[in-house]
């Protein structure tokens, strides 16, 4: 259950894709679940630090323990200047950095290319007691793939299955997939995309091949409509979070998180050890 009363709905209940989901009917400048403004949002955001570092400690301890059995993947897509960075800065980095397994897949290498395309994927799936987060993912395959022509007809259709049956896969190794699609509205990502041009302190974010997937975007509105109606399942459900808002995504991704990790409920590991024995030897030492 979400954490602050703000919510009105449990995030996941509310950005979740159900059946019949249509992304071109998605407001994305709405707030869904959430009855706060801007200021609030921004205040839940600093209050759900706390709740979201102790949960992810107390799992990364028992990874270090070695009695830990789940953790967590947050699968990130997203459209460019969506603000993948930016909850990954904001939300994934306000807990300890060393439990979490950071995974940014790029265009594809000679020698993953040779592979089939969960092999490089398979390799970076967090172990137990870990926060992995994938800043893109095994989707590219299925978006710019599928826009791109980047593999046939029959190929891309075949990923769509075997992208299902993987992340059951993981979720029967005890991992929980939180995909979530950031989903920003052409005109927005116009304006972020022109404030990259005007600062030199963003000049390093701008591509100018972004401009030139602008022109294709119905259809990668088109091929990620498929992937949400044909990878959205009960184990590793979809989520498509307004991004217009970046202080609403920020906060809805951190929901998402405690959510998910409250629901592993995971707990201090106990000392193998003779506590009074040990604080004697200390004492003494």
């Amino acid at each position: 259950m979400s954490s602050h009363s703000r919510w009105s709905t449990p995030a996941a209940d509310a950005l979740s894709v159900a059946p019949g989901f249509r992304l071109v009917d998605v407001d994305t400048r709405a707030t869904p679940g959430y009855d706060g403004d801007k200021d609030q949002g921004k205040a839940d955001l600093e209050a759900g630090v706390a709740p979201l570092a102790d949960l992810q400690e107390r799992l990364f301890a028992q990874s270090v323990a070695g009695t830990a059995t789940g953790s967590v993947l947050l699968v990130l897509q997203a459209m460019d200047t969506a603000g993948k960075g930016g909850i990954v800065k904001h939300v994934v980095g306000a807990v300890d950095p060393q439990g979490v397994e950071l995974a940014s897949f790029k265009k594809p290498t000679a020698e993953e290319l040779s592979h089939d395309f969960l092999w490089r994927i398979r390799k970076r799936l967090p172990d137990a007691g870990r926060l992995g987060v994938f800043d893109r993912s095994h989707y590219e395959d299925v978006l710019i793939g599928r826009v791109r022509e980047l593999a046939p007809a029959d190929e891309i259709e075949r990923r769509y299955g075997a992208i299902v049956a993987f992340e059951a896969e993981a979720a029967e190794l005890g991992i929980r997939v939180v995909k979530v699609m950031l989903h920003i509205s052409k005109e927005e990502q116009r304006e972020r995309l022109a404030d990259r041009l005007e600062r030199p302190d963003k000049h390093w974010k701008y591509n100018p091949s972004d401009v030139d997937e602008r022109a294709l975007w119905d259809d990668y509105m088109d091929a990620y409509q498929v992937a949400l109606e044909r990878t959205s399942t009960p184990l590793a459900p979809w989520h498509v979070v307004p991004a217009d808002r970046k202080w609403y995504a920020r906060l809805a991704v951190q929901q998402l998180l405690i959510d998910a990790l409250a629901d592993i409920d995971p707990q201090w590991p106990g000392a193998d050890y003779d506590i009074a024995t040990e604080k004697q030897r200390l004492a003494a030492s």
